[in-house]
């Protein structure tokens, strides 16, 4: 059921907050803090630990309640030195029909009265006697939409949520079934927290309305405390009679986050080389800190043959070029769905993983396994035993052996491989920490015209083959518990049992965007982007994932390809 998080700038919410001071691509964030009416008239609130918070940090949690017109405060913590991020207020279990509460989060010192600590973040919760785990932002209209980038767009410390709508997909593939002439246009909009609506922008005739015309980004590239968008345009209207788009130019467009006016743009990747529209119509866009310093923007365009890939600076000056030729075309048809920035080789530089294939912070090949395209790709420490990252892989291409695999990050060395052929290994697939008595993470890959699953463990150890069940869960963390559950059929689980959490919509991210470490759940509905968060109580100190370089910039790059979600690089 839908929760009452009620805002002062539009029903009674406000949020005071603390900024953390941004460093090598660390964000300045607020402390998210998130209170939320359980069913049995609980109220569960969470907050944000941050990376530069030192050890011994502690909080202070006070309860206002309304009484002719003056707020009476009561210390939900005591006097002592809390140092949990979240709390589980059950006072609100007595009450009886509506009733207002107002909350503020304080930094705790010993000794000090309240009126002399600091105010952290404050929240309003009206008890409707429904409870819920979500927040609801409305649309600007009855449509879903595609994908969600998250970021701060006006420098205040909290996110907000940037969509692309409609909903709707064409693929380059010249088969039926595939491409479809695009029936509108996409547009995004730009969404703050309290539903505000802060901007549309138009991609207009000259993008088709499909993933591979439409990359965009939702990053602070320039530096200057606020995020900005980015994404591939065109002029006018080139389509030809059927709807292709196969003329005309092709440019990389900076958006301002805070007025959604186009402020910059540069040349795309041309269309040169390609054996056809299929091949070139296949565009990527992401960031990398290829210095380990400042974030560079990654143009790419092509996957399964040649591949162009390019580094910009914020001012659009290119830093490098790299086309597979340049390789002896051991690179050629190697791309992935998705382009992953991860440091894999541990020099402080992020490298991108293309797919099969690696590029080094300098633009040059760091290694390639030569496979042809991954449908599933994933990069993160899979195996603790294994110094470093891994990636585990599941490969569209018919193999006769190693089509499902994990490899060493840095070298390509395969560490085990699946020995039986594969046709067409498809989705994508999943890696996550889901089983308590398996070291390290489990990895899931099905075939798409086979009722073949399996679930390996992190050392390749057959743990379930089944013959049903979805290509491509989500794992997420949920729970109080170190394991991950996952978000299938509708509904958040441990791996195999009944559901914790009903979930509603189309899955579109998972991302830890409030509260504690705990990730939420963004899902599309009709005129409707939800927000799910987890309102288990729970005694884990961890901090706010999205302080994680590689899963900060994994969630920047779901927004373009497939949506392959963000991993720990640490």
């Amino acid at each position: 059921m839908r929760c009452r998080l009620l805002f002062t700038w539009m029903i009674g919410f406000s949020l005071v907050f603390t900024l953390t001071t941004a460093v090598s691509g660390v964000e300045k964030l607020d402390r998210g803090l998130v209170a939320l009416e359980r069913k049995g008239g609980s109220v569960f609130l969470s907050w944000r630990l941050l990376d530069s918070d030192p050890e011994d940090i502690a909080f202070r949690l006070m309860r206002g309640e309304s009484t002719t017109g003056n707020v009476k405060w009561t210390s939900l913590t005591g006097s002592r030195a809390y140092r949990q991020t979240n709390f589980v207020d059950k006072i609100a279990e007595k009450d009886k029909g509506k009733k207002k509460y107002l909350y503020k989060l304080y930094r705790y010192v010993e000794g000090a009265p309240v009126v002399r600590l600091e105010v952290l973040g404050e929240a309003t919760v009206i008890l409707t006697g429904k409870g819920g785990s979500y927040i609801s932002i409305p649309l600007k209209g009855d449509y879903d939409f595609q994908k969600v980038g998250i970021a701060d767009l006006d420098g205040d410390g909290t996110y907000e949520y940037v969509i692309k709508q409609p909903n709707f997909n064409t693929d380059p593939y010249q088969r039926p079934g595939y491409w479809k002439r695009s029936h509108t246009t996409y547009k995004l909009e730009a969404y703050r927290l309290d539903g505000t609506m802060m901007w549309r922008y138009d991609m207009g005739w000259a993008i088709e309305a499909g993933i591979w015309y439409s990359p965009w980004i939702v990053y602070d590239v320039d530096g200057d405390g606020k995020a900005e968008v980015y994404c591939k345009a065109g002029v006018g209207d080139p389509r030809e009679e059927a709807g292709h788009v196969k003329t005309g130019p092709e440019y990389l467009v900076k958006i301002d986050g805070e007025t959604g006016k186009v402020v910059a743009k540069t040349e795309w990747l041309s269309r040169e080389g390609y054996p056809s529209y299929n091949y070139y119509c296949r565009n990527f866009l992401t960031v990398a800190y290829l210095d380990g310093k400042r974030p560079s923007l990654i143009m790419q365009r092509g996957t399964y043959n040649i591949i162009k890939t390019q580094a910009l600076d914020k001012d659009f000056k290119r830093i490098w070029y790299w086309e597979s030729p340049q390789e002896k075309m051991r690179y050629r048809g190697q791309g992935s769905h998705g382009l992953i920035t991860a440091d894999v080789d541990r020099d402080g530089r992020d490298e991108l993983v293309i797919g099969a294939a690696v590029l080094d912070d300098n633009g040059k090949g760091l290694w390639t396994l030569e496979m042809g395209h991954p449908d599933v790709c994933y990069v993160a420490d899979i195996d603790p035993i294994n110094p470093g990252l891994e990636v585990f892989y599941g490969f569209e291409t018919r193999q006769q052996t190693d089509g499902i695999c994990v490899v060493d990050a840095k070298t390509g060395r395969k560490l085990w491989t699946h020995k039986e052929p594969t046709r067409h290994v498809h989705g994508q697939g999943m890696v996550g920490d889901v089983l308590a008595d398996s070291p390290g993470m489990e990895v899931f890959a099905g075939e798409r015209d086979l009722k073949k699953r399996w679930l390996y463990s992190a050392k390749g150890k057959l743990i379930e083959f089944k013959e049903t069940g979805a290509l491509s869960p989500r794992a997420v963390w949920w729970d109080a518990d170190p394991q991950k559950e996952v978000v299938v059929s509708g509904a958040i689980r441990d791996w195999g049992k009944d559901p914790i959490q009903p979930i509603k919509g189309r899955v579109i991210v998972v991302v830890d965007c409030l509260g504690d470490y705990r990730e939420e759940v963004i899902t599309s509905l009709k005129g409707e982007l939800r927000i799910y968060t987890s309102t288990i109580p729970g005694s884990d100190r961890r901090p706010c994932l999205m302080q994680d370089h590689q899963y900060r910039l994994g969630i920047v790059a779901q927004t373009m390809g497939y949506y392959y979600p963000a991993q720990l690089g640490k």
